[in-house]
């Protein structure tokens, strides 16, 4: 097989970088993940994106610079034209307009790097090769340091004007929570899970309350509350845990109603680093809770896991460059 066939793949999240480099056929021949830097600027998000793609292309036996391309999956608001990412509230100090494609092509001595949302290139992999493989409209929700939402229908991607699929910031409580958007009363608020680790450290610091979160990071010598931590705290019946996750999923499920009940899709696909973490069960509880919010409640959509995991996100970039 020629390496110009290959192609890279990046999925740019808060908490992870994973790459993979992928073949005609969307097999994975090399992989590799990074934690996302948490402090910094873009420049050394770059460097980590670089990193991660190396070591996949030297797991695949191929040079950065002989594949036909690499697509970016990435949060915040992008510009397909021009190659910029701004306002990435979950990437440390990325505000403004900054050119990714072309310092990544520079990095990497790539041919072609094209950009996409992040969930909406999972949302597609999940459409073209996952779980969603038979319908012709799909709602994907994305469970992980945030919450994003990406739309397939009529067999296309909706992208709107741009901004499409921002169900993280359906508001599900008036003059709620402060989002990490800086509005109050969003989904996100609740469910996403730099939220959640941020209310877990205010119960612990300012009301004194109990909890194994916070150990277990330590155990595992994490900086931060990743979807494992909070899966293995709840197996632990840590209350504090139980108790926001209870909350996420209900606010998951308000959200997702309501969006169901503009789009009307059939189906919705349940992804991200917590919602393939806690998977089929907790599918079926963000179900449950969407029920009481839906108008057509007789024909519900229906709900599934994202069939392709971790990968999901990285492999719907490389379709960027297919």
């Amino acid at each position: 097989m020629a390496d110009a066939v290959l192609r890279g793949g990046v999925d740019l999240g808060g908490t992870k970088i994973q790459a993979v480099i992928a073949d005609p056929d969307h097999n994975v021949l090399g992989q590799a993940r990074r934690p996302t830097p948490t402090e910094g600027g873009p420049s050394d998000v770059v460097d980590a994106i670089a990193e991660a793609l190396a070591e996949a292309a030297e797991q695949a036996g191929v040079e950065l610079s002989a594949l036909s391309g690499i697509g970016v999956g990435a949060p915040g608001a992008i510009d397909e034209s021009k190659g910029t990412l701004a306002r990435a509230g979950n990437l440390p100090d990325w505000q403004d307009p900054y050119p990714l494609a072309e310092k990544l092509a520079k990095k990497t001595g790539a041919k072609v790097v094209r950009l996409g949302n992040d969930v909406q290139v999972a949302t597609d992999a999940e459409f073209t090769l996952g779980a969603a493989r038979e319908f012709d409209s799909l709602l994907g929700v994305f469970w992980g340091t945030g919450v994003g939402g990406g739309i397939v229908l009529d067999g296309k991607p909706w992208l709107g004007r741009g901004a499409a699929g921002e169900i993280g910031h359906i508001p599900v409580r008036h003059h709620g929570l402060k989002c990490p958007c800086g509005r109050h009363g969003c989904m996100e608020a609740y469910a996403g899970r730099r939220a959640m680790e941020t209310r877990a450290r205010k119960a612990v610091d300012d009301d004194g309350e109990k909890t194994i979160l916070f150990e277990i990071m330590e155990e595992k010598g994490r900086d931060r509350l990743t979807s494992g931590i909070w899966w293995r705290a709840i197996e632990r019946g840590d209350e504090l845990a139980e108790r926001l996750i209870d909350e996420a999923v209900e606010a998951i499920g308000t959200a997702v109603a309501s969006a169901c009940n503009v789009l009307d899709p059939e189906a919705v696909i349940i992804g991200g680093g917590l919602g393939v973490r806690f998977g089929e069960p907790y599918a079926r509880r963000i179900e449950d809770a969407m029920m009481p919010h839906l108008f057509h409640d007789a024909h519900p959509p229906q709900i599934r896991v994202a069939e392709l995991g971790d990968l999901g996100g990285a492999l719907g970039a490389a379709l960027l460059v297919a």
